[in-house]
């Protein structure tokens, strides 16, 4: 189990990756605009620097482009630029869209399929060539669908049939949507920063730490 910061905010990809527990970035066009406005090179330049004080770990950066095509020549611009060798590209799942990570995946490009919502989203676009899959997970459960089970179900293929790309599961929103993803296959959630420290506050925690310092300072001489 893995667990990415999912935002383009540089301060926070440096903090959470000197914890340790953040092995990967993700990025969307949205985390992009609440940005300082800049280019969109330079500042992606920025985090692969941060990215590689921390040992190479993986970004994913979105297509910006709306039309597959031109996703497919936006993603070969993107990738070229950046020289990054742990890039990783996003794309839209679409059936013209996968055209696209087909493409990119024979040229060597990792592709991070983005947005999916159902079983035969993220399995067609694992098939397709993608490294990573993306189930939307809150944003299911709002729409009154149940990601648990088809995290379950996207799982289970991909073990049967040796399928080698990974699930992330991203659209978190509290700290039971990270322990229930993981448990029901999810190779990786990524959520935004906004998740910490919260999550790993406990008053018990403080409880009891205060009780061992304080048995321990009636202890020394």
């Amino acid at each position: 189990m893995k667990f990415f910061i999912d935002t383009a905010n540089l301060e926070h990809i440096e903090e959470t990756l000197q914890k340790g527990f953040v092995s990967g970035v993700t990025t969307n066009p949205s985390l992009m605009s609440k940005e300082p406005k800049s280019d969109f090179t330079k500042h992606i330049s920025k985090i692969i620097e941060i990215c590689k004080e921390y040992g190479e770990v993986p970004l994913s950066v979105e297509v910006f482009a709306e039309k597959p095509d031109a996703m497919y020549e936006q993603a070969i611009e993107i990738y070229d630029s950046l020289g990054y060798d742990n890039l990783n590209i996003k794309i839209p799942v679409g059936y013209k869209e996968l055209e696209a990570v087909d493409k990119l995946s024979s040229k060597g490009i990792d592709v991070n399929v983005t947005c999916c919502f159902t079983e035969a989203q993220l399995e067609l676009a694992a098939l397709a060539g993608a490294r990573y899959v993306s189930l939307f997970y809150n944003r299911l459960l709002d729409y009154g669908g149940d990601p648990l089970k088809v995290l379950k179900n996207v799982r289970n293929n991909f073990d049967k049939n040796n399928i080698n790309s990974e699930i992330i599961v991203g659209s978190i929103r509290m700290e039971r949507d990270i322990v229930q993803s993981w448990a029901a296959g999810g190779h990786i959630v990524t959520a935004g920063y906004n998740l910490f420290p919260d999550i790993l506050e406990h008053p018990m925690t403080d409880y009891s730490v205060k009780g061992f310092l304080s048995d321990f300072k009636d202890w020394l001489v």
